[in-house]
């Protein structure tokens, strides 16, 4: 199964307090050990909310709305795509992450993706071949 892997913005991080050097290289580390055991797809930090957008969908009508954005709590600072076997795997892996916001509580929030077949009939075959054309040209355009 994979799973997104988010790490939850602090007040730190929304301020773009950076991570020092010592952090930088915990999270290298623990990063290799993801790489080398084939769990990790991708992953990445993310800018502060401030140099962000959202658009709300309403009614027909498309808003933008700039950041900074209110809830730091509900903020994502850094995300993980993981291949593993089960959730209780993934809560294994993010138990031995380190502290990714030294100094301030912090949370990490694992949650599934979605595959295909969880969808059922409405997924149709035209549905799925578009589908795998698609992560099938993403693959290659990662490779160029």
């Amino acid at each position: 199964m994979r799973v997104m892997v988010m790490i939850k913005a602090t007040k730190n991080s929304e301020n773009g307090v950076l991570p020092d050097e010592k952090l930088l290289a915990a999270m290298g580390k623990y990063n290799e050990e993801l790489v080398q055991a084939g769990i990790m797809l991708a992953g990445d930090g993310l800018h502060p909310s401030r140099k962000g957008k959202r658009v709300r969908f309403a009614g027909g009508r498309r808003t933008v709305i700039d950041g900074p954005f209110a809830e730091t709590k509900e903020l994502v600072a850094g995300f993980w795509i993981w291949q593993v076997k089960s959730l209780e795997e993934a809560v294994e892996w993010v138990r031995r992450c380190p502290d990714p916001m030294p100094g301030e509580e912090s949370e990490i929030e694992i949650r599934p993706v979605f595959e295909s077949e969880e969808f059922g009939a409405e997924f149709t075959p035209e549905l799925r071949a578009q589908e795998e054309r698609l992560r099938a040209e993403v693959a290659r355009q990662a490779r160029s």
